[in-house]
């Protein structure tokens, strides 16, 4: 239970976050609602720098609180603060989210691709795209190493330049740089303006 004002001082009382979230692990819900207002506004900002949509923000925001009302009993705080806690949950399931919606892209996409080689059945067409794909084969074997592995991590592998980057071991400026150059390289390669 949160502590009142003491009968005996007219100071307010209020207990750690960390306190807090044991407390949430007991079921109080005076203490999720101060563990929500102390924190709420740090975990949607984190969320929305990362989701940069207000409603999938709030609503991420919604779940990230459900799930530590429902494992405050995991928080351990010899491992890390409660905020810190908090702010993980929050990653991790603003990341999911980033991911999900990613997946929904590509399966879209492979979904139109499929619609659309299925209602695709001139064979001098069909021959054209298969000519494009082989230009495009070879000019991807021109373009330096770093260059081809950022360009097919980022636009064939759906990362973004942030998980290329970590999966790379590289700044995030320099594999801006090799993806903008090897798309340049393309671009003259294929002869597209």
């Amino acid at each position: 239970m949160i502590p009142n004002r003491s009968s005996e001082s007219t100071s307010e009382f209020t207990p750690s976050m960390e306190a807090l979230v044991s407390q949430v692990a007991q079921g109080d819900e005076a203490a999720f609602a101060h563990l929500y207002d102390h924190l709420a506004p740090r975990v949607f900002g984190l969320v929305r720098h990362l989701l940069r949509d207000e409603a999938q923000s709030e609503e991420v925001t919604q779940e990230i609180f459900v799930e530590a009302w429902q494992h405050a009993a995991r928080f351990d705080p010899q491992r890390a603060s409660a905020a810190t806690w908090l702010l993980t949950i929050a990653h991790r399931r603003a990341v999911d989210r980033i991911r999900a919606s990613q997946a929904s892209r590509q399966r879209d996409l492979k979904v139109g691709i499929q619609e659309f080689q299925e209602s695709y059945d001139d064979v001098e067409d069909s021959a054209i795209l298969h000519d494009e794909s082989e230009r495009m084969t070879d000019a991807m074997k021109q373009l330096s190493d770093p260059q081809r592995q950022a360009i097919q991590l980022a636009y064939f592998g759906g990362l973004t330049y942030v998980e290329v980057a970590d999966r790379l071991q590289l700044p995030l400026g320099t594999v801006k740089t090799r993806i903008r150059d090897g798309m340049k390289k393309l671009r003259d390669l294929m002869g597209v303006a």
